[in-house]
């Protein structure tokens, strides 16, 4: 009989115990969720200080989805705006590194000068071209302030090719990727920076 009576409460205690933290759960639920968007949000937009924008850049998608430029494709867009004015366009480009697709973050500020790149996804070589994932990535600080036509055409390209840039060491298709991949963002912009910045300039 004590046997049991012990069953039952141990099963007892079991179903309250999954249904409390069932319940638990389910409230919690969206809390959780908008915390794991803000964690993401951050990873994806931590190439822009928090106080330079208020709105949520992520739920602003641009209509800039599989266009194809010279040297890569642009598969989406964002635009960050503080106070109703834009202040930053943020393009997701791809372009084929040495081991596969490099796809990248490339942060414009409303004059068309580079804020900031940041690696999405890379298959480089470890130890090479794989540092092209690093964050923060000394090398792609180096463009920085750059612009569509600053430097010139013929400057944007690894300095063996008679270029202004160094290359990631070890690395040259992966750093000639990039470079390229960050001039077709940034004349993109330049071509198109009225409908990428809209109504808030």
């Amino acid at each position: 009989m004590n046997r049991t009576v012990s069953a039952v409460t141990v099963v007892l205690l079991a179903v309250i115990g999954i249904a409390a933290t069932y319940v638990v759960q389910r409230i919690n639920a969206p809390q959780i969720a908008a915390a794991q968007r803000l964690i993401e949000t951050r990873k994806l937009l931590d190439l822009l200080p928090l106080q330079t924008y208020d709105n949520q850049p992520l739920e602003q998608p641009l209509a800039v989805a599989d266009i194809a430029l010279r040297h890569s494709t642009l598969t989406g867009g964002y635009r960050a705006t503080l106070g109703g004015k834009t202040v930053a366009i943020l393009l997701r480009s791809q372009a084929q590194g040495y081991a596969g697709a490099i796809e990248l973050l490339i942060a414009v500020d409303a004059n068309g000068r580079l804020l900031g790149v940041k690696t999405l996804k890379q298959a480089e070589t470890p130890a090479l071209g794989g540092h092209l994932g690093d964050w923060p990535n000394a090398w792609l600080q180096t463009f920085i302030g750059k612009s569509g036509n600053e430097p010139t055409e013929a400057g944007w390209a690894l300095k063996k090719d008679q270029g202004q840039f160094d290359q990631m060491a070890g690395a040259t298709i992966t750093s000639r990727a990039a470079i390229s991949a960050i001039h077709d963002a940034l004349r993109y912009f330049d071509e198109h920076r009225a409908a990428l910045l809209g109504s808030g300039t």
